[in-house]
């Protein structure tokens, strides 16, 4: 599940059904012929060109494409994708780009996005079905019926993970106010906050191919996604030391690079976010519980935070205490002391029913 980029997320919105060029290849599929596609054209494309010939102003369309792509060699179109100009090319990539692909079609359009930053598209004759490649990146162009199905399958599978990161979340709010915390509790809400974060990364990339259609999943998965990037970063921030912004930076660039696989090991996760043990125990800053505090302006929650650098010494500051800070005054110091007190009384009142 590796991190989505702007790039192939415009050029996927440029491919999305209903899409010039999707017709084209849904005709190249339709007429049952392969292809390769380079969608750009410059002197690094020109240089991996050789044979086939050159077209005089002509103009792309989805009609024209397929006809031409029942010749054997490639097509090159200009940058706007609006004109076609070259046909039946061969490709000569630099065999040492590296390739996962296994047939002759498919390597070389992956060695030429590699090699040329051109998105390149390329037609499987057998498998019927076309595929992006941009430089490291691959997106299969599937059809809108198959595609409709597989993102509510995602769609679902994002749910009961925001229910899991929820329910992180209300632990570790109940054992940050009881002073009970260790970095296992942290851990778990960050890996959750993360896989969340990329499962929805995945159904917006495959939204897009559904066109018009996929209007109301964006509506389903920016109201999923509500926050949890913010969670996740408030976290983080709770409780790496030092807190500096580049400390911040580094913690978070750390966790983005792990593989999808290892998010479920606290012990890694714990390790790139340069957290100790997992049983440790630890305190937060209390910048997260600050941020759910209605009308508290940002800076004002940053001087608290500052102020005090830990949450029980927040959290049991009397109003004169928390009337000091910069910024609070006694209105809004009252406030705050009888939110601490609710939830100082919810803790107990959880611990009685545990008991019971």
């Amino acid at each position: 599940m590796a991190s989505t980029s702007p790039g192939l997320l415009e050029i996927l919105q440029r491919l999305a059904p209903g899409t010039p060029l999707r017709e084209a290849l849904a005709r190249i599929i339709q007429h049952r012929n392969g292809a390769l596609i380079v969608l750009g054209y410059g002197p690094e494309v020109d240089s991996l060109c050789t044979g086939g010939f050159e077209l005089t102003d002509s103009d792309f369309s989805p009609a024209r494409l397929a006809e031409l792509a029942k010749m054997d060699g490639a097509i090159v179109l200009d940058s706007q994708w609006q004109k076609i100009l070259r046909v039946n090319v061969h490709l000569l990539p630099d065999p040492a780009v590296t390739t996962q692909e296994t047939g002759a079609r498919y390597r070389t359009a992956e060695r030429v996005a590699r090699q040329t930053g051109r998105p390149v598209v390329a037609v499987s004759e057998d498998r019927r079905v076309a595929t992006l490649f941009l430089g490291g990146e691959k997106h299969e162009l599937q059809s809108p019926t198959a595609l409709a199905a597989e993102v509510n399958q995602e769609l679902l599978t994002l749910e009961r993970f925001r229910r899991r990161l929820d329910e992180a979340e209300e632990r570790l709010t109940r054992e940050e106010v009881a002073d009970l915390m260790t970095f296992r509790a942290v851990v778990q809400v960050v890996q959750r906050a993360e896989l969340v974060r990329r499962i929805g990364q995945d159904i917006e990339k495959d939204s897009i191919g559904l066109g018009g259609e996929g209007g109301i999943i964006s509506l389903q998965l920016a109201d999923l996604l509500y926050g949890t990037t913010d969670l996740r970063d408030l976290v983080i921030r709770d409780y790496v030391r030092p807190v500096t912004a580049k400390r911040l930076n580094e913690s978070l660039a750390e966790l983005e690079a792990l593989p999808t696989a290892d998010l479920s090991d606290p012990d890694v996760v714990a390790a790139a976010l340069g957290f100790d043990h997992p049983d440790s125990h630890t305190r937060p800053l209390g910048a997260r519980l600050l941020s759910q505090v209605p009308r508290l302006p940002a800076p004002v929650r940053d001087e608290i935070v500052k102020h005090f650098k830990d949450f029980q010494k927040m959290l049991r500051a009397s109003v004169d205490e928390l009337d000091e800070v910069a910024g609070v005054g006694r209105t809004r110091a009252l406030q705050l002391r009888l939110l601490f007190d609710r939830m100082l009384e919810t803790i107990r009142a959880w611990d009685h029913s545990v008991d019971l």
